[in-house]
């Protein structure tokens, strides 16, 4: 393997960590030999070559990535304080909930959050999405209204309204990030 940083410590176990910019670490306790940590790191080095891979697949996504300039950015938060406000105003009777103030931001890693005191957060990139995965997140957010967690009970209640929302789901996990990459440039 590359260049890997071994740190032995006051440690009872031997752990891996692969930084975002594909240094690796290895934490190990004092008594561990040097021929362990080697067998250690050739276990795992399968694991070490698919987080080192997915990491370069991720700088190749960023080289392509056009960042927002602000005036992109100021567009997106005003076209989302006309249509979420809406979509929140259809979804939460159906979801038996209300809620307090709704806050558009430009976040670099949250799509929406949901406060104790039921105040809605979105994030502006949203406008880049397929409708139908924007009133995923809005539903999903209203649905902590009910369910402050992500437990059983909370993705029921997401599916009594979007009965595919696994679909939606899977669209931000597969787009999600060359979006959001966007306002980081």
């Amino acid at each position: 393997m590359e260049n890997i940083e071994v740190i032995k410590s006051k440690r009872k176990t031997i752990s891996l960590q692969i930084n975002s910019d594909g240094s690796i670490v290895l934490k190990a306790p004092i008594y561990v030999s040097d021929t362990e940590v080697n067998e250690f790191i050739k276990q795992k080095s399968g694991w070490i070559e698919k987080h080192l891979q997915k990491i370069q697949e991720r700088k190749d996504k960023m080289s392509n990535i056009n960042p927002l300039t602000m005036d992109e950015i100021y567009d997106l938060a005003d076209k989302a304080m006309k249509i979420i406000p809406k979509r929140t105003a259809h979804y939460a009777p159906l979801i038996g909930v209300d809620y307090g103030r709704i806050t558009i931001r430009n976040q670099k890693s949250r799509w929406g959050s949901c406060s104790g005191r039921g105040n809605l957060n979105f994030n502006c990139l949203l406008m880049l999405m397929p409708s139908d995965v924007i009133d995923y997140v809005v539903v999903h957010e209203l649905c902590h209204r009910k369910e402050m967690n992500h437990s059983k009970k909370f993705w029921l209640e997401v599916e009594k309204i979007l009965p595919d929302y696994k679909k939606q789901l899977s669209w931000l996990k597969e787009h999600g990030d060359e979006i959001m990459m966007r306002m980081i440039g």
